[in-house]
């Protein structure tokens, strides 16, 4: 009863979320620009959380003069700010604004440079905004002393513009202070510099009127201004001085459609992958895995319930997290039902309820084992990615837990109660647990002896190490931008144009080096790829250009630039994810098993990860941060059907002390194989649906882990095992040693029949 209380009460407030909210999407769905800087250390301030929240609160200002809806401005960790300007296009007219980001400072202009002439202390030249080139004193005064500037009309002008500037108590003296010293000087025009990032954005002369009167509060600065060139003027002088320098370290810009379709892709890939899982589950579990599928819907409605409670972002990797929690949700209703058929099988007079119920109390343990790896693969991209990625490790956390609702709650309830109606009870041969079929009978009766030749299968693994391995090292591995730094620029074209011709129109516009290529793009249409170094907005502008000389009409339709300090931090990182990663696991498995089964778990699950990065090497696919996730996740996945396996091998080898190790190991092999096939099987037509509709990148993402699937199964099957057996025969475990004894928490959970505990 509980469980249907709690199944009811979550999906009820899962449906109140999902009507009554909405999820908040990333930039690389909705398009936009998303900026991240650096603050640096200057002569006078440390960058640290105090001066990089000051410098966040003067960008703010800047932002919101752009007229951008719903800016996003944050800090990240002690000294990074990440700005998110929805729908802005252009990441020039942004940094234009707020890529100015030294201090701003008033100078006095003490006169025109003579050739060979040295600046004195404290002087600097600088060309003024015509190009000329002009001798400047000290600074007497910086932005923290303006209170206000904006662009108006002159009251008696004729649509003349203008930029009206107010001093706070901090900036009047230096101002009266600088007036004097201009208005003294008539030989240099009687002229103030305005400086900002060591160029001057304006160099007025004071009137007569304002050396009359001292400089007052408040100054007007006019002259041959636009109403573009005001504004602008105006948000520079009035965004004021930032206490730290800052550095862009990354941009990224989307284009307005490539999110849209990454979307409809995604949900269209989600609505087939469920569909033929569901077909297939149905096919092979009938009535139970027909409310198995049900209980799939319900899994949709909690994730998003979830999603938008917590107010996560939902990125382009993160739907891909979401589909791939599907078939964390269909396993661990293969692995009910499969215990379930063997719980039937053997005791057939107990009825269809006792065995399903003994079925979710045996699969207990292994689904909980296999969920808490792939979450500690979700923590580690959570902390150690960045951007969308980071977005993956999130959703896909929230997917498992909801998975894990749908399948052990909500798939639970619906199996329950179809199992006490009476129909069912006579004819349990619809109910999809009676009966272990032909597959499993033949595995049971006459299967192989695979750990007869489990030396031929570690000689194997080490033959496709070593080839993997040469792979990395004669090809080498592709590294996106986000690991070595640069520029990726993607467009899409009005014309057809050959690569070549694109790679020639992009060399001579002055990037001879670029790697330019083709990529998939909407309806099967052909982008143009460019990958260069870390260049200036109005430099990749120049590509931009080029390629429309020779493609027609272009359109952006994602723009990544990673600076170099930021690519070598993301590879460093990525080398630490992946260490934790095998380290948390291997430890997290030898609590729950032993030392040996831990040791063979993480060879295994190193091996399907060397061959997937060995297969890309010599694919030639790029090794970027959405393959991150990829891996990251392949990890979650070897060790979840390992884990699968090794639990059912801890279960036999308590009860079959006296028989040999190999032929207790290859029964339960044996045993678990029908439940690797059928998981692998609903999570591939996931990923395969993914893999044909997702995209160019999620594309990519759903190869890698078809192939980690893929090699994961045979591994586990194979590889895992045969580690396992070597280790246990050369340290085998010794019962009587109660120090050496390991105790499976989730071992003894009632099953609801008379008998009572599960051992």
């Amino acid at each position: 009863m509980w469980r249907a209380v709690a199944a009811f009460f979550v999906i009820a407030i899962s449906l109140i979320f999902a009507l009554t909210s909405s999820a908040k999407l990333g930039l690389d769905l909705r398009g936009g620009t998303q900026i991240v800087l650096q603050t640096k250390d200057s002569d006078r301030v440390k960058a640290d959380a105090e001066s990089t929240d000051r410098a966040l609160s003067v960008l703010r200002g800047r932002v919101d003069a752009l007229g951008v809806a719903e800016p996003t401005l944050a800090r990240s960790g002690e000294t990074r700010i990440i700005i998110e300007l929805p729908g802005l296009q252009d990441p020039r007219e942004a940094a234009k604004i707020i890529g100015q980001t030294a201090q701003l400072s008033f100078h006095e202009v003490l006169g025109t440079p003579a050739a060979g002439d040295e600046p004195g202390e404290g002087e600097q030249v600088l060309n003024d905004e015509s190009g000329q080139p002009i001798l400047v004193g000290e600074p007497l005064l910086d932005g923290n002393g303006v209170s206000d500037a904006v662009a108006q009309t002159e009251q008696q002008g004729l649509g003349e513009w203008l930029v009206n500037v107010d001093f706070n108590g901090q900036g009047r003296d230096g101002w009266k202070q600088l007036v004097s010293d201009a208005c003294a000087n008539p030989a240099a025009g009687n002229r103030v510099a305005i400086v900002l990032d060591d160029e001057v954005i304006s160099s007025p002369g004071v009137v007569p009127a304002l050396c009359a009167s001292g400089g007052g509060n408040s100054t007007s600065i006019s002259g041959s201004f636009t109403q573009a060139s005001s504004k602008d003027l105006a948000l520079l002088i009035k965004g004021g001085a930032l206490p730290v320098p800052v550095e862009t370290i990354e941009q990224r810009t989307v284009g307005p459609t490539l999110g849209k379709v990454a979307i409809d892709a995604s949900i269209e890939a989600a609505i087939i992958g469920i569909v033929l899982t569901g077909l297939f589950i149905m096919f092979i579990y009938r009535l139970v895995g027909f409310l198995a599928t049900i209980a799939l819907g319900s899994y949709a409605l909690i994730s998003y319930g979830l999603l938008v409670w917590l107010g996560a972002t939902l990125t382009l990797p993160g739907l891909a997290g979401f589909v791939l929690a599907v078939g964390l949700a269909i396993d661990a209703n293969v692995l009910v039902f499969e215990r379930a058929r063997e719980e039937y099988a053997e005791r057939m007079a107990g009825g269809l309820s006792p065995a399903l119920n003994t079925g979710f109390s045996k699969a207990w343990s292994a689904i909980i084992d296999s969920n808490v790896t792939t979450l500690l693969a979700a923590a580690l991209l959570f902390f150690f990615a960045s951007g969308p990625v980071k977005g993956f490790g999130v959703t896909l956390s929230i997917g498992v837990v909801a998975s894990m609702f749908s399948a052990l709650v909500v798939a639970r309830v619906l199996s329950e109660w179809a199992m006490r109606r009476s129909y069912v009870r006579g004819h349990p041969q619809l109910s999809g647990i009676a009966g272990t079929g032909r597959i499993r009978k033949w595995l049971t009766e006459s299967g192989p002896d695979l750990m007869k030749r489990s030396g031929t299968w570690i000689a194997a693994t080490v033959v496709v190490a070593m080839l993997s391995i040469g792979g990395i090292a004669l090809r080498g591995l592709d590294l996106g931008v986000e690991f070595t730094g640069g520029r990726l620029l993607e467009y899409s074209t009005s014309q057809t144009v050959e690569v070549e011709k694109a790679r020639e129109a992009v060399g001579e516009a002055g990037f001879p080096k670029a790697v330019v290529q083709s990529s998939s793009g909407d309806g099967g249409a052909e982008n143009i790829t460019v990958r260069v170094d870390d260049i200036t907005n109005d430099e990749a502008f120049k590509i931009e250009t080029a390629l429309a000389g020779v493609a027609g009409d272009v359109e952006k339709e994602r723009d990544e630039l990673i600076g170099p300090s930021l690519g070598k931090e993301l590879r460093d990182k990525a080398l630490i994810a992946f260490a934790i990663a095998i380290a948390a696991q291997m430890i997290y498995l030898a609590w729950r098993f032993r030392w040996t089964y831990a040791a063979a778990a993480v060879l295994s699950m190193t091996s399907v990860v060397l061959t997937v990065v060995g297969t890309f090497a010599w694919w030639g696919k790029p090794i970027d941060g959405v393959f991150l996730a990829a891996v990251l996740s392949i990890i979650g996945l070897a060790v979840n059907d390992t884990i699968v396996v090794f639990d059912r091998i801890r279960e036999h080898t308590a009860a079959n002390r006296s028989r040999p190790l190999r032929d207790v190991v290859n029964e339960a092999i044996l045993q678990t194989i029908p439940r690797t096939i059928n998981t692998g099987l609903g999570a591939m037509f996931i990923l395969a649906a993914l893999a044909l509709l997702g995209g160019d990148s999620l594309t990519d993402f759903a190869i890698a882990l078809l192939m980690g699937l893929s090699f994961g199964i045979l591994s586990t099957i194979f590889t895992a095992s045969a580690f396992a057996v070597v280790l246990e025969e050369r340290w085998p475990f010794d019962p009587s040693n109660p120090r050496k004894r390991v105790v499976d928490p989730y071992a003894n959970v009632d099953d609801g029949r008379s008998t009572g505990a599960v051992i």
